[in-house]
């Protein structure tokens, strides 16, 4: 090995690490897959919710929102907590650390879009402008992701970019919000969960 290649390969040893140091790379694939599923379920629930209503089986519209913001809620937290086990589970088996100063700059950068978009669709709910909704979570997921997307890898910046195409089209198609955000939260996640794991994750096992 000639001097030249030496120099050219412990520059690509000390980009890897650099790279390490400033993306969280242990996001589980199986965190995406996770999620999509609890996010098909909960739409199921919702569209059954929401067949109840139609069809004036004992609910009523206020009802009817409360039940789907549980729902919502619900469906969140699974997905999260999900999302926390796997990826924590990738982490330990790499022997990489969860926390760290890379961590907190991707949940910073995930959370802005996501609690400023929180309250605007709480004020939509208020309204009872509910064909907003669901083109409205779209929209601040896809701009969270792309935000939080250079802390992490290059993967989830074009799960936003769809979410966003998703998001822009239901607004003109608000009638079927629900179809959008279970493609959106499930279909989407479950293609870039099954993506993420045989790219990065099928060898380990």
């Amino acid at each position: 090995m000639n001097e030249q290649q030496q120099s050219l390969e412990e520059l690509q040893h000390i980009k890897k690490i650099m790279e390490k140091s400033s993306r969280f790379i242990s996001l589980s694939g199986l965190s995406g897959i996770s999620a999509g599923i609890v996010a098909i379920l909960g739409a199921l629930l919702g569209a059954k919710m929401i067949s109840n209503y139609v069809n004036n089986i004992g609910i009523t519209y206020q009802e009817l929102v409360t039940e789907l913001m549980v729902t919502a809620v619900t469906v969140v937290m699974l997905a999260l907590v999900s999302g926390f086990v796997f990826t924590y589970l990738r982490s330990k088996r790499n022997g990489v650390s969860i926390w760290g100063a890379t961590t907190y700059r991707l949940v910073i950068n995930l959370a802005i879009p996501l609690v400023a978009g929180g309250f605007l669709l709480l004020r939509l709910v208020q309204l009872q402008y509910t064909s907003l909704i669901a083109p409205g979570c779209l929209l601040f997921y896809g701009l969270a992701l792309v935000n939080a997307s250079k802390y992490t890898l290059g993967e989830v910046r074009y799960l936003g970019y769809c979410e966003l195409i998703l998001a822009i089209i239901n607004l003109w198609v608000p009638a079927h919000g629900l179809i959008f955000w279970t493609i959106g939260f499930g279909l989407l996640h479950i293609i870039y969960g099954i993506i993420m794991w045989r790219k990065y994750e099928r060898a380990t096992f």
